[in-house]
This record gives C-alpha cells, structure tokens and sequence, in this order.
C-alpha cells in the first residue's frame, strides 16, 4: 500500500495544477483559444494516464516480488519438510533393520545355545561310558571302568555257559588288555579252572600260582592251592601235590577247603 499513495499523490497533485490553471482567467488566455486548451488537457491527461500506468506497473512489481519471495519460501520449507521426511524414513528403515538383525541374533543365540547343550549333553554321555563305576569284586567295594566290567562279565557268562574253550579265550585276553584290573586275581582263578577243563595243565597251574602270588589273601587263595594240588596228581607229581595241600593245611587251616585238603591228603598216602 505504501507504493500506491507514492504513485498516485504525484498524478492528483498534477490533475490540480492543471485545474486550477486552467480555471484562472488569465492563464487560460495563454493557450489562445479552445483548442490549445483542448491540446494541453489532452496532453496533461496523456501524462496522468503515463503516471497511473507506471504506478500499477510499480505495485504489480511489487506484488510479483511478494509473491516470488512467498513461493520461495513455501519452496524451501517443502523441500525442508521432503528431506525431514526422507530422514525420518531412513531412521525407520535402519531401526526396522537393526531390530530385524536383533531378532536374528537373538534366534541365532537360542538355537547356539541348544546345540551346545545337546553337544554337552552328548559328551557327558560318552564320558560316563568311560566314567569308573563301582562295584563289589572278591568282597571289595572298587571302582572300574565300564568296559573292563563288560568283558569280564562277558568271559564270566561262557564260563558259566561251560563253554570253556570260548571262555579260556576271552579270560586270557582279558588279563592282557586289563592287566591292572581290580578283576584280573578273579579271571586268573577262572581261567586256571577253563585251562583245566580243557586239559591245559601247566598254564593252568601257572595262572593259580600267579594268583597266589599277587593276592595271598584273595577269598579263592585256598581253592586255587587245592587246584593245583589237582594238576599236579594230573601230571602224576603226586609227591609235589601232597607238599601243595600240607601246604594248604598250614596256611589256610579255618578254610573250608583245608577238610577237603586233609581228606585227599590221607588218600595219596
């Protein structure tokens, strides 16, 4: 508004100069006559239109420059307001992908987790198979490992089966592969009697006096005597079986087989 009252306040101020100039006597005399006044009119008219048009040309300038400066504005704020927008996508689009990634982690963890349980699982398994279990040999409660167990009870049922040729062959690996076995006195004693059976006389003496010499006190100790005392009368030694079942009396008289010792004892003489 401020360039309207500019433009117009010249073009009124003109119109009134005229007006009055053209309303005193002595200045209309000046324009000699009608059309020279007509003339001057005309052209101060011509002027006042000049200025009216150069003051709407000026506002609407003005208006267009207010305008532009507007849609500038209003421009950049959208394209603020588009880039904000675009941010704020972004921000949703990696938060969307680091919980995503979050989840799968987590997912991944959990199923870690089961395998190492199931792979611990699987180990303590595999360790208790190997693990000493105790058990009660000759009277004593010991410890052994599960597979020594296994093939000495394995050996022991074909000798209770009588199959004492397989149970021969089972006894003697078994003292070889556990030589340190809780076991071993016991399947000497067991393999001696499966030798004898099968009329392998000398290492089954061997494998009795082998028993006697590692455990002297082993519940069988006296049977193992009264065995040998029977290979000997085998091999018709019977001068060395009387010394092994005087022996036998003397050594281990509270025994039960010490009777049967003093029984056949009095036979051989």
């Amino acid at each position: 508004m401020h360039y309207v009252r500019s433009g117009w306040r010249p073009a009124a101020l003109l119109l009134s100069l005229v007006l009055a100039t053209l309303s005193s006597p002595s200045q209309a005399a000046l324009f000699g006559g009608d059309d020279e006044a007509r003339r001057a009119i005309l052209d101060l008219r011509q002027r006042l239109e000049q200025s009216q048009n150069a003051t709407r040309a000026l506002i609407e300038q003005n208006v267009q420059s207010q305008n532009q400066s507007q849609n500038q504005a209003i421009a950049q704020l959208r394209a603020s307001l588009l880039d904000l927008q675009g941010q704020i996508d972004r921000l949703k689009s990696e938060l969307a992908q680091s919980l995503g990634a979050q989840e799968r982690l987590a997912r991944d963890l959990t199923e870690l987790q089961l395998r190492q349980k199931d792979v611990l699982s699987a180990v303590d398994d595999r360790l208790r198979r190997f693990e000493p279990v105790p058990t009660t040999i000759d009277g004593r409660e010991v410890m052994v490992d599960p597979a020594e167990k296994a093939d000495h009870d394995k050996a022991m049922a074909l000798f209770r089966q009588a199959d004492f040729v397989a149970a021969q062959v089972a006894l003697e690996s078994f003292v070889l592969r556990h030589s340190t076995s809780a076991y071993v006195p016991s399947a000497l004693f067991w393999l001696g009697n499966a030798q004898y059976a099968n009329k392998a006389y000398q290492p089954s003496m061997a494998n009795f006096q082998k028993l006697l010499s590692m455990r002297p006190d082993h519940p069988r100790a006296a049977e193992a005597m009264l065995a040998i005392s029977n290979v000997q009368i085998e091999l018709k030694d019977l001068k060395a079986a009387r010394k092994t079942l005087e022996d036998l009396i003397k050594t281990y008289p509270q025994a039960e087989t010490a009777a049967t010792a003093r029984d056949r004892l009095s036979r051989l003489r």
